[in-house]
């Protein structure tokens, strides 16, 4: 349906703020994209410049090699779905939903044809000639997602589309995204801020920061291998362990210094810290929740401030003035309680290590496999023959 393409793409307004900074994204099509970051980030106002509801203030952006700056809104071949669901508050939902179609002057019958497929497809057959008002918060957005199908669009955008939906109906309405966009087969672009939406639901995911794309990657890569502290923070929940620690190093080995005990990192890390200026330094231990064990034969010993039992799990807290809490992990048998020594152990194979000062990820766990992956190479590689194809017959013509 649609290849997005965003080439050194700005947006500064007035007053000098550069509010997206040089962004480049390359979305193949019928990819599920997610940008997600904190609030204030830039992600919305990217996906509205992508809509043409902002002007882009520098660089090129492009749908199918054609670049479309400044080409109107509505001549996009864009559908967005807003976050406050923007329904006619006048209208039924059989004329919310056609009322594009009416627009473009379709005819009357052509119109019901499409709004009752598509309401067939969203169950939403038995509420056509109710007023929003008399739904629910996911039926409204069943609504406004069915409004956007009816045009039939080269590519969605949704802008936190379950932010105003209670926990169970956007865990519901996620899997409900997720199962249009594998029927539809079209390119998806999402907004979020939760980072739980954008692990469950992209192909891959732009983490935006300040401005900045950051990384983009699949889900699976962005946790495994981030670029740097503030992405293997941001994706993950509860978010990654950070501590400042003391990197020794005797000959070809390797050691960290944590909760006051030294111990030996594993042989895998060597690889990456050898030509790592160490010999008795400051890094940044990375340290997922997971990692960490009860152990009572293990000389490692702290005490929790705070506990929480969450039934499949049991979280320990410790709390401490001027630095983050470490949050550590256990299974739900295992006697965690607070103001009582704790023996844990520590699987230092799947730990990270940043530079202390510009924070990048010099250490990572080994690479796993990851099948989203795989599909997305499988695409470029895709677009890289059909690329080629076009260019040699140019040639031969």
């Amino acid at each position: 349906m649609a290849r997005v393409k965003l080439e050194n793409v700005s947006k500064i307004y007035d007053n000098g703020f550069e509010a997206v900074k040089n962004m480049n994204l390359d979305i193949k099509d019928e990819e599920f994209v997610v940008l997600v970051g904190p609030s204030g980030c830039g992600k919305s106002t990217t996906l509205r410049m992508i809509a043409g509801l902002e002007n882009i203030s520098e660089g090129k952006f492009l749908i199918d090699d054609k670049i479309m700056n400044d080409v109107s809104s509505k001549d996009r071949d864009i559908a967005m779905v807003f976050q406050s669901y923007a329904l006619y508050p006048h209208m039924t939902i059989r004329e919310n939903m056609g009322f594009a179609l009416k627009m473009k002057k379709v005819n009357k019958k052509e119109i019901n044809e499409k709004v009752e497929n598509i309401a067939k497809t969203l169950k939403l057959e038995e509420l056509l000639d109710r007023k929003p008002a008399q739904l629910s918060g996911g039926q409204r957005q069943r609504v406004a997602l069915g409004r956007a199908m009816v045009r039939n669009p080269k590519v969605f955008l949704l802008d936190e589309p379950l932010s105003n939906l209670d926990a169970k109906l956007r865990v519901e309405m996620r899997t409900e995204i997720v199962r249009l966009h594998n029927e539809l087969k079209t390119t998806f672009i999402y907004v979020t801020h939760d980072q739980i939406e954008a692990m469950t639901m992209g192909d891959r995911i732009a983490v935006i920061n300040e401005g900045e794309l950051v990384q983009f990657d699949t889900p699976l890569n962005l946790y495994n291998k981030p670029k740097n502290r503030f992405i293997g923070q941001f994706i993950g929940s509860p978010k990654m362990n950070v501590i400042e620690t003391n990197l020794y190093r005797d000959g070809s080995d390797f050691y960290v210094e944590i909760f006051g005990k030294k111990r030996q990192l594993p042989p895998i890390k060597i690889k990456d810290l050898v030509s790592y200026e160490t010999k008795n330094s400051k890094v940044l231990l990375g340290i997922r929740t997971e990692e960490f064990t009860y152990d009572e034969d293990s000389d490692i010993e702290v005490v929790f401030d705070n506990v929480e039992y969450m039934g499949s799990d049991t979280y320990g807290y410790i709390i401490k003035e001027n630095s983050e809490p470490i949050v550590m992990r256990f299974k739900p048998k295992d006697p965690i309680i607070t103001e009582k020594e704790i023996p844990i152990s520590i699987n230092l194979e799947n730990t990270y290590l940043f530079d202390i000062k510009t924070e990048e990820c010099i250490s990572y766990p080994e690479k796993k496999t990851d099948i989203k992956n795989i599909l997305i190479e499988d695409i470029i590689n895709k677009e890289s023959v059909k690329e080629e194809k076009i260019e040699s017959e140019k040639i031969t013509y």
